[in-house]
């Protein structure tokens, strides 16, 4: 049978909008954590912004490209009791 939602030789998006801009976000925090450690003025890196804060926010940057990957739209169905 032939899938009547998507049109041969396509594949159906697998993402949305959502997620897009999710993702766009948590590459910008990814990249903001990186100058927050490059801001830091100690030797080596060795001060709060190189060890503590810009490190934070890059992890915090990872773990919203994960949401942004498992983020699944919730589907309005009505839920009926038999």
């Amino acid at each position: 049978m032939e899938n009547k939602h998507t049109p041969s030789g396509t594949s159906p998006n697998v993402f949305g909008k959502f997620n897009y801009i999710l993702l766009v976000v948590s590459v910008l925090v990814i990249a903001l954590g990186y100058i927050i450690m490059m801001m830091d003025d100690a030797p080596f890196g060795f001060g709060f912004l190189g060890l503590t804060l810009g490190p934070v926010v890059s992890f915090l940057g990872f773990m919203l490209v994960f949401v942004a990957i498992f983020y699944e739209k919730k589907e309005n169905t009505p839920h009926t009791d038999a």
